[in-house]
């Protein structure tokens, strides 16, 4: 297989989903904006060639993946940029958490210039992205989808087709308000079982069997008891993804009080200078607040 793809953005997430492409035999030329990061090493060490320029990277290549930041920053590069450089008709997926309302916004911008496009959000983390195992969420054209199919598969286990563009970043929304809500419940358990002297690792154990289990039980647990704030999934970007939950629930007059709350957790970590923390790093807000 020698198929071409381009992956632009290989930052702790990014540079793993790289390296799984190429491990599956596409050749695969990566960008990012800031080279020396250490997401461009693990892709480069495995056969990921690295571009100096976005234009390198996705010139004469019909299949573009994107894992970048915020809104804005997709739109600058795939409206921006990659318009200016990729072949006609190229198919452009973006793995970024952007929102439903953004997806339309830049889809719609995409397809204006004839190129296709899928929003194609993810959940699992830096542990999902590394062992191939990410949630992937799609939305966009069904045939496209089928295109895509053996790439995702290459990065991840569970891959679902939502329906239209912006249908994929809909239900990662969804996601986002679970995970940041079972890390509050994971946290306020952590200190109750600390309050009656109970072993941190009795909790994972034991309810991680029952009712209550999570994936952010049984892969942050700890990581909250210790005190382990190693980022997989960074504070700064929990926080960018609740705004634009609560931005799509404002315009449907929605109310989410869990979602605010969680939300102001993370503030809180951030102004205790965790922007770069783990999520798991929720923890402090309760301790040195």
């Amino acid at each position: 297989m020698s198929e071409a793809i381009a992956f632009l953005g290989l930052g702790v997430m990014g540079g793993y989903m790289a390296a799984n492409l190429a491990k599956q035999g596409y050749s695969v030329t990566g960008w990012n904006r800031t080279p020396e990061r250490p997401g461009c090493a693990i892709a480069a060490a495995a056969g990921v060639a690295i571009a100096a320029t976005l234009q390198d990277a996705v010139q004469n290549t019909p299949v573009i993946i994107s894992c970048l930041g915020d809104v804005p920053d997709v739109e600058a590069v795939l409206v921006g940029e990659v318009t200016q450089f990729a072949p006609a008709n190229a198919l452009i997926i973006d793995m970024s958490t952007i929102g439903s309302q953004g997806a339309r916004h830049i889809g719609a911008k995409l397809a204006a210039q004839e190129f296709r496009f899928l929003d194609a959000p993810v959940s699992g983390g830096d542990v999902g992205a590394k062992n191939a195992k990410l949630t992937i969420m799609v939305g966009g054209d069904a045939a496209d989808f089928k295109q895509a199919q053996p790439y995702f598969a290459a990065m991840g286990q569970a891959v679902t087709h939502c329906g239209g563009v912006g249908n994929g970043q809909a239900v990662k929304m969804c996601n986002q308000i679970l995970g940041a809500m079972n890390l509050v419940g994971v946290c306020e358990a952590m200190l109750l079982a600390e309050t009656q002297g109970i072993d941190p690792q009795l909790i994972v154990d034991v309810c991680n069997r029952g009712a209550s289990a999570s994936w952010t039980l049984e892969n942050l647990g700890m990581k909250v008891a210790k005190g382990d704030f190693d980022p997989g999934f960074m504070v700064k970007h929990i926080l960018k993804d609740l705004r634009l939950v609560q931005e799509i629930a404002a315009g449907g007059s929605q109310e989410l009080p869990g979602t605010q709350y969680a939300d102001r957790l993370f503030k809180e970590v951030e102004a205790l200078g965790g922007a770069e923390q783990g999520t798991q790093a929720m923890i402090r807000a309760y301790r040195e607040s």
